[in-house]
């Protein structure tokens, strides 16, 4: 019987040591860590330290104290609700109004625009160039009293509508629910675009054509394949906008007057103006609540619950 040699020796491969096998499985948490500490630094300490502040009492002159006053979170949810109440109902306005002019452009750009793709989606993220706080003072001079906008609208008799509706007032757009709402709508309408364009990006063109093939209507390959498929994108821009808007300041600032005051004003004035730092903290934690508690059920009732 001979012996095989070398090269005809069946290849072993040595069994991994404990040691090797250990640091094999400690890689992911190693690559984990620096994004661990960013949000233990930038996230959990500041929401610790707000969560104690929101339970204090005393003043700037004579300091604050942790007394566990949790009555500061009732006080303040019962004085400034009206607020509340209108940041909801500004930012589900927005939102409806970026979802129906979002998705055909959207749309438009995902099956349509060929070779101008890239150019489009340019235009689309193009305001983000721009400052924040620049393009809503652009707003307050294209909604001037004077302008060509309210000139145009008076004179297409909009504005007597809504002033009727309530929305405007005295055949002027500025100071009126109308201009907030359109701040947030043109401010927050890129986050509304993006994640639309990269669902409806991602369905299959033969679905369309398998649809076609079974006489299916457009408006019906529409509703059956096109809108079901982008939900997980409606999904995802309705959040990314809603949730900002809500909590937004710079448009009833710059675009409103006082009584279109929203929630984000109140603890801007809360912290930096009146100085009352357990009640502006005490409306933080109310808003995050009340945003988590309504994105969550706005998920489970959407059938996204891999979203949550």
């Amino acid at each position: 019987m001979t012996t095989p040699t070398l090269a005809e020796q069946p290849h072993v491969t040595p069994a991994a040591t404990p040691e090797a096998a250990r640091r094999k499985r400690r890689v992911p948490y190693w690559l984990l860590l620096p994004g661990i500490l960013w949000l233990l630094v930038f996230f959990a300490a500041p929401l610790v330290y707000q969560a104690s502040t929101s339970v204090q009492t005393g003043s700037l002159e004579e300091g604050f104290k942790v007394t566990w006053h949790v009555a500061t979170y009732w006080d303040a949810l019962t004085e400034y609700y009206p607020q509340f109440l209108r940041s909801v109902g500004y930012a589900a306005t927005a939102t409806a109004l970026c979802l129906v002019l979002g998705y055909p452009l959207a749309y438009l750009i995902a099956f349509r625009a060929g070779r101008w793709r890239n150019l489009l989606m340019v235009l689309v993220i193009a305001p983000f160039f721009t400052s924040f706080l620049i393009r809503t003072l652009a707003w307050k001079t294209i909604l001037s009293d004077g302008g060509p906008v309210v000139s145009a609208l008076d004179s297409l008799h909009v504005l007597a509508l809504t002033d009727a509706l309530g929305v405007t007032e005295g055949h002027r757009v500025l100071a009126t629910p109308l201009a907030v709402v359109c701040g947030l709508t043109y401010n927050f309408l890129p986050f509304m675009i993006l994640p639309l364009y990269t669902s409806l990006e991602r369905i299959d063109g033969r679905l369309h054509e398998a649809a076609g093939d079974l006489y299916a209507r457009p408006v019906t390959t529409f509703r059956k394949v096109t809108l079901p498929l982008s939900m997980p994108g409606v999904v995802a821009g309705t959040l990314l906008t809603f949730i900002p808007a809500t909590g937004d300041y710079i448009n009833a600032e710059l675009l409103g007057s006082t009584d279109q005051k929203m929630i984000g004003n109140v603890i801007q004035s809360q912290f930096l103006r009146v100085l009352d730092y357990p009640t502006a903290a005490a409306l933080s934690f109310i808003l995050m609540a009340a945003i988590l508690a309504m994105v969550t059920l706005y998920i489970r009732k959407s059938g996204t619950e891999d979203l949550v």
